[in-house]
């Protein structure tokens, strides 16, 4: 197998989900004939109006935006995901050095703030949706989950505790939720902690308890809200490439194979039947994946797959 072939999970280096533009140094170690896929989240127009009221890690202004193409651009030719795929699949490598530039989860902000700064610039991108939130004012659940143990701290109440009081009522078991020396746990800590234990029919449990007890407010709720359908086929039509992210943002490997294959598949069927194109990549949520993951998102019709680590399914070499 032409090494080339396995640049998707051995050689790519996307950025790691919740830290913003992510590795990028160590990203740069790559090899020059290795594509170089950045992943972005939100991108808004004040980082420190928002910083307080979302997961910060995952947050970028438009201007630092900005100059991260710009440094970019002076190293790397910016490339477009089907360009990456295409060469891949001949088991051609790439003579310079390429650098291809993608959003995970959707949130109107990148409508906003980075698609007319891509636009002037023409730097291609990727969009990887989330379809179950497009079009509605609800944003992924580790965002309401991380406001309300936020808001629990806030009230001066130990996020863990409140939680492993409700795990333990609805029956689940609890994941480590306190810190060196039994203390509370940021709400950030507990979040991710949370999100990689229970698959997320369990976590919607969880939110729904702590809404009972906390409110979250309209103000911090607000700037997550998720495209627009309009908003994406938009994007599409301006050259973007729209690719799954899956439709609820579940962590794949927590999820029964059922699941797994139900939020691979009909996020896949839902994209192509709204945006009228074939949909081919799929970002694994969290950058996390197994050999049965990969498996079903091989049956589930894509044909590359962006995950936060160059591991390979031998199998799939491009998912």
């Amino acid at each position: 197998m032409p090494m080339a072939r396995a640049s998707i999970k051995t050689g790519i280096a996307r950025a790691l989900d919740w830290t913003g533009a992510g590795t990028l140094v160590g990203a740069l170690a790559a090899p020059r004939d290795v594509p170089l896929v950045l992943a972005y989240h939100r991108i808004v127009e004040d980082y420190a109006a928002h910083a307080g009221h979302a997961l910060p890690a995952m947050l970028i202004s438009g201007g630092m935006l900005e100059r991260h193409l710009d440094w970019l651009g002076r190293r790397f030719r910016f490339v477009s995901l089907p360009e990456i795929g295409s060469r891949l699949e001949e088991g051609g490598r790439f003579e310079k050095p390429v650098c291809a530039v993608t959003f995970d989860d959707g949130y109107a902000d990148v409508y906003h703030h980075a698609f007319p700064i891509l636009r002037r610039k023409g730097v291609p991108a990727a969009v990887f949706a989330v379809t179950d939130t497009i079009g509605t004012s609800r944003p992924p659940v580790y965002d309401r989950l991380y406001l309300l143990l936020k808001q629990a701290a806030a009230e001066g109440r130990s996020a863990g505790l409140e939680v492993s009081r409700d795990l333990a009522t609805l029956g689940l078991p609890p994941p480590p939720l306190q810190g060196p020396g039994g203390g509370p746990l940021d709400p950030f800590t507990a979040m991710r902690r949370l999100l990689e234990a229970l698959p997320q029919a369990d976590l919607r449990r969880v939110v729904a308890v702590l809404e009972e007890r906390f409110a979250i407010d309209d103000t911090a709720l607000a700037p997550l809200r998720p495209l627009t359908w309009d908003m994406l086929s938009e994007m599409h039509r301006a050259g973007i490439t729209i690719g799954s992210h899956t439709k609820s943002h579940a962590l794949l490997t927590n999820e029964a194979l059922e699941t797994a294959i139900d939020e691979t598949a009909l996020s896949r069927r839902i994209l192509e039947a709204r945006l009228g194109t074939k949909v081919e990549n799929f970002a694994y949520p969290d950058g996390r994946f197994d050999a049965v993951t990969v498996k079903v998102v091989a049956a589930s019709g894509y044909r590359f797959g962006y995950g936060s680590c160059r591991h390979r399914d031998r199998r799939y070499p491009l998912l």
